[in-house]
């Protein structure tokens, strides 16, 4: 089976094209960079940008996994704003696009794309499963919320979707694990805000287990992307310091303070979201890591 993966560069997308290479299958991926287009061992490259893609890359592809997106920890001015928005809905756009223009030759029967829990509202208590009614009202539920209406286009196209709603990504290779150990590992870590909001966390190797799931099995659909047992920001901190012997004694940080620091990006640590699995426990996932200390431990020890 040929793949044409979007986003193959960024931290999930390295990961995920070395496993799909390793268990067989050929890989095509997209790039906006040109020197990037033999950079990955095992796979052929493909030029995009924002107003044109390399037609050649559809060419015996089976399975499209869309993954492109600008990171989103990064401080949220006006202006970067619109490239998270417009990263990922121009992309699905011009993907979409690129793929009428081979309309009689093209082979593709799936797109699997990546999502995010933060389409769901902010709360404290209520559990979201994927039949919670959308209705966005904050910059990230409208940036998710507007990128899976781009994704289902596809089905114009006699596509199945199944979009992956992923939560808080654990991996050794760097993300929210790699920025919160320097300041744990000198034994300053703290829960941000009073540390009782939701973290809905996957471990990497189960995130890459579903997307190959859901690749083999022909998954259609939304899918909570998240491991069955979440925490609380403090008790993530405190895993995270156990798994790095050291202590874990500082009083949370108020969100006033991380709201001068970080501006409106300061609700991705200060938004909580409890976000149930059983979906994917249901299509016959099993997880890996289910327990956050096993899973930090893991990564860190």
């Amino acid at each position: 089976m040929k793949l044409l993966i979007t986003g193959a560069t960024g931290l999930i997308g390295r990961e995920l094209t070395q496993k799909l290479i390793y268990e067989g299958f050929e890989v095509n991926y997209l790039t906006t960079r040109k020197s990037k287009i033999n950079s990955l061992k095992g796979a052929s490259g493909f030029f995009w940008n924002h107003n044109q893609i390399d037609s050649e890359c559809f060419s015996e592809v089976d399975t499209i996994v869309h993954l492109a997106g600008s990171t989103v920890s990064r401080r949220w001015t006006k202006t970067y704003k619109d490239e998270i928005y417009s990263s990922r809905i121009n992309s699905t756009q011009i993907l979409l696009n690129g793929l009428k223009s081979v309309k009689e030759s093209h082979q593709v029967k799936q797109l699997v794309s990546a999502s995010a829990i933060g389409i769901y509202p902010s709360d404290f208590d209520y559990n979201f499963n994927e039949e919670a009614k959308i209705n966005p009202t904050s910059f990230m539920e409208r940036v998710v919320f507007d990128w899976e209406k781009e994704v289902n286009s596809f089905r114009s196209e006699g596509v199945k979707i199944a979009k992956l709603r992923i939560g808080l990504v654990l991996s050794k290779k760097g993300g929210v694990l790699g920025t919160l150990k320097i300041p744990t590992y000198l034994g300053l870590g703290a829960a941000f805000g009073d540390g009782t909001q939701g973290q809905s966390w996957i471990h990497m190797d189960d995130l890459l287990g579903i997307f190959l799931k859901a690749i083999l099995d022909k998954w259609e659909g939304v899918f909570n992307t998240v491991a069955p047992n979440p925490v609380n920001q403090t008790k993530l901190m405190s895993a995270l310091s156990y798994s790095l012997k050291k202590p874990y004694f500082l009083p949370p940080i108020p969100s006033f303070l991380i709201k001068i620091v970080a501006g409106e990006m300061s609700n991705l640590v200060l938004d909580s979201h409890w976000v149930s699995s059983n979906k994917v426990i249901d299509y016959g996932y099993s997880f890996k890591y289910s327990d956050i200390k096993k899973a930090i431990n893991d990564l860190i020890g």
